[in-house]
C-alpha cells in the first residue's frame, strides 16, 4: 500500500503528535489532522467538516476509552467519516507504563486498518438486542472476550457491550455476518 499525496486523498484524524510521527515514520506523505486529547476543540471540528467537502476523512484513534470518546465526536461532526481500527494487542506499547496507541502499532498493522476501512451504512441491520445476547455477545461470562475476537476478526475495534451493539447497527453488520464470526470465533479460527 503505497500513501503519500498523490494517490491517497484522505486526510487521518489521530490524537496526537505521537500517532502523525508513527505513520509518517511508513507513510511520509500521509496528511494527519491531531485532535490534542479526547476533549476536541470546535476549531479542529470546524476543520473536519470543511476539508469533508473536498477530502476523505479517516478516524484512527487509540483502541481505549478517550480514543472512542474522539471517534464518536468527530463522527457526529463529519457524518461521512471513514472509520480504521487497531486492535488493543497491536496498540499495546513495548515499554511499560505506556498507553494503548497507534504511535505503537506496526507498519503491517496501520496498513490493514487503512485498507480495511468501515463507513455508516445507509442500510438498517437484522440484528437485534436479543440476537446480539443470544450469541453471547452481552451479559455473559464470556462476553468481554467474545466481543473482542469478533471485534477483531470484522476489524470495527472492542467496544463494551453498548458500544459494541451500536457500532454493529451502525456499519450495518446483519445478523448473519455476526453469526459467521461468532462461530469462527468459538471454531478458533
Amino acid at each position: 500500500m503505497a500513501l503519500n499525496k498523490k494517490n491517497f486523498n484522505a486526510v487521518i484524524v489521530v490524537e496526537g503528535k505521537d500517532d502523525t510521527i508513527r505513520l509518517k515514520q511508513f507513510f511520509p506523505g500521509i496528511e494527519t489532522i491531531e485532535t490534542n486529547g479526547s476533549a476536541v476543540s470546535e476549531q479542529v471540528l470546524k476543520r473536519l467538516k470543511k476539508l469533508s467537502q473536498t477530502r476523505e476523512i479517516i478516524v484512527f484513534t487509540d483502541p481505549d476509552f478517550n480514543g472512542e470518546r474522539i471517534r464518536r465526536i468527530v463522527s457526529e461532526a463529519v457524518p461521512t467519516a471513514k472509520q480504521a481500527f487497531i486492535t488493543r494487542k497491536e496498540g499495546e506499547p513495548l515499554k511499560r507504563g505506556n498507553s494503548l496507541g497507534v504511535e505503537h502499532a506496526s507498519k503491517e498493522a496501520i496498513e490493514r486498518a487503512l485498507s480495511d476501512l468501515h463507513e455508516v451504512e445507509k442500510q438498517k441491520s437484522d440484528l437485534t438486542e436479543l440476537s446480539y445476547r443470544k450469541l453471547g455477545l452481552a451479559g455473559g461470562a464470556g462476553s468481554k472476550r467474545l466481543r473482542e475476537k469478533v471485534g477483531n476478526l470484522l476489524s470495527i475495534g472492542y467496544g463494551n457491550s453498548k458500544t459494541f451493539y451500536k457500532r454493529l447497527l451502525t456499519f450495518g453488520i446483519t445478523l448473519a455476518e455476526l453469526q459467521q464470526a461468532c462461530q469462527e470465533v468459538k471454531d478458533g479460527k
